[in-house]
């Protein structure tokens, strides 16, 4: 199963990749973001950074619900991210190459965007 070295790994060698200094990990392309660590809110709390759980950018709601639905047990979504294509990806129960395809689904994603910028 994956870890937060194997996402870092993965995103650095996609192109045009940049990591944004951060207490867990940042990554971004064309100046969008496609992963981050997720900055779990807990209230009366301090936010805590967590790396065993990446923000992943999946493009619309459509995908999103896919995700949610078919592997509730792989992603989840958190109060804050309703309204966003975003997800939330368990690091320890996704397998290293599965990470790589849905790391390089969001990158490729986020590089199309901004071409239409």
């Amino acid at each position: 199963m994956a870890d937060s070295d194997d996402l870092r790994r993965i995103a650095l060698g996609l192109d045009g990749v940049v990591e944004i200094p951060s207490d867990g990990f940042d990554f971004r392309v064309r100046g969008k973001g496609f992963v981050w660590s997720y900055p779990e809110r807990v209230p009366g709390s301090r936010r805590v950074i967590r790396t065993d759980v990446a923000v992943l950018y999946v493009g619309d709601e459509a995908e999103k619900q896919a995700l949610l639905l078919g592997e509730p047990d792989l992603f989840f979504g958190a109060p804050g991210y309703e309204r966003w294509p975003l997800v939330l990806v368990r690091l320890e129960r996704v397998a290293v190459d599965r990470l790589a395809e849905l790391i390089g689904d969001a990158w490729r994603m986020r590089v199309d965007e901004a071409g239409q910028d």
